[in-house]
């Protein structure tokens, strides 16, 4: 557990209702009324001086859906009524803020729950005022956003509004159909100086507009898209393979999930945004191109928040012999990202204690498409990637 610093930190969910944040909170909150089960938190083995403790995470956040955390919790389906009741009751009394919704980059997330708003600058304007009130009502010391919204399709990412600042600006006043609204959470965020973590593959802080505004605000950033099952086992296996000089022939990968993320990647837009970050991560780490390298995601709506993640690959070694590996992961997606979610939120609060700002390229294992600082390649090898964090946090071994 990490050294104790009695910092209230907030955390802000985009998307609070859906099954990582609920699973996320439910969690908190049970350690907070006495479990001493940490399980698959990454960094509670930790002693990392002035990092938040998890008791001291305090969460709110928007959706378009106004149920009582609990009641969604409960239709997620990853936690049971008898967990909710164990120590996690405080769910029932929390209900998401107005959430800003689009039709045009998300088409098959529908709620009520919506902020009512003239225009773009109007809804960061009442983003922003949520974050104050959140930070006020809650005592809190720092707050970090987060977004777990629904994914949205691709924007034109040459869109004059993207690239510049003051274009972005001009964009907020003209209500510009390129920008997103996962874009004007994200400009909220940055211009109240609160540090911003993208875990889904829309396109948000890492446009070059928001960027340039993070470095002006001193404000840090992470994203994008969590890197959770399948791409966190391809980013160990790929360096494995590598070192080994097995060559990799072709990688195919398909996914069946039936929650909320699948419902929104049943568009062919959104799931469009999803391969973009799942497909460049092999080039990268086996420095050639697998031209054979298939990513498959299907919505099937009965297996909810268990997602199943198949794998073949097909290598070539010594004497140019054919092998194959099979994985075959079945995962519970919520389980597995809401640790990743609660560790992000930590150490964006501590490096903006530490006064850093910008993307936080120390966070890149937690990611399929990390953001990076100065233009080069992120950094996709799963052990690399740790022993930056390690080093950030000045405790590797």
């Amino acid at each position: 557990m990490s050294m104790q610093t009695g910092r209230r930190v907030g955390v802000a969910f985009v998307g609070m209702g859906g099954a990582v944040a609920t699973t996320a909170i439910a969690g908190i909150e049970m350690i907070k009324s006495g479990s001493n089960r940490l399980d698959g938190l990454p960094l509670a083995g930790l002693s990392v001086a002035g990092m938040a403790d998890y008791k001291d995470l305090v969460f709110g956040g928007w959706d378009l859906n106004d149920d009582d955390l609990a009641s969604a919790a409960t239709g997620h389906g990853v936690l049971t009524k008898q967990d909710i009741e164990n120590g996690a009751q405080v769910l029932k009394g929390i209900k998401p803020w107005p959430a800003v919704g689009s039709a045009k980059f998300c088409k098959n997330i529908e709620g009520a729950n919506r902020i009512v708003a003239a225009d773009h600058r109007e809804a960061v304007s009442v983003i922003a005022n949520d974050l104050r009130r959140f930070r006020l009502e809650s005592n809190l010391d720092e707050v970090v956003v987060i977004n777990l919204a629904s994914t949205e399709r691709w924007p034109d990412l040459n869109a004059p509004a993207l690239n510049s600042r003051a274009a972005f600006e001009k964009g907020l006043d003209s209500s510009d159909e390129s920008i997103s609204p996962a874009m004007l959470y994200a400009y909220a965020a940055i211009q109240s100086g609160v540090p911003y973590a993208n875990f889904t593959p829309s396109v948000a802080a890492d446009v070059p507009a928001l960027m340039e505004l993070a470095r002006e605000m001193g404000v840090p950033l992470a994203g994008k898209d969590g890197k959770t099952g399948q791409t966190m086992m391809k980013t160990v296996l790929a360096p494995a393979l590598k070192a080994r000089a097995l060559h990799v022939d072709g990688w195919f990968s398909t996914n069946i999930l039936g929650n909320r993320d699948g419902l929104a990647l049943n568009d062919k837009d959104s799931l469009q945004s999803k391969l973009n970050t799942k497909g460049t991560v092999l080039d990268s780490i086996l420095g050639y191109p697998v031209e054979d390298h298939l990513v498959h995601i299907h919505y099937y709506r009965p297996r909810g928040d268990d997602k199943e993640a198949w794998d073949n690959i097909d290598v070539t070694g010594f004497l140019g012999q054919r092998m194959q590996i099979k994985v075959n992961f079945l995962c519970k997606d919520s389980i597995l990202a809401a640790p990743l979610v609660i560790e992000i939120a930590r150490v964006l609060d501590l490096a903006k204690k530490r006064g850093e700002s910008g993307p936080q390229e120390q966070l890149s294992s937690f990611f399929k498409a990390p953001m990076v600082a100065n233009g080069h390649g992120p950094e996709h090898d799963f052990g690399k990637q740790q022993h930056m964090l390690l080093d950030w946090l000045g405790v590797r071994q």
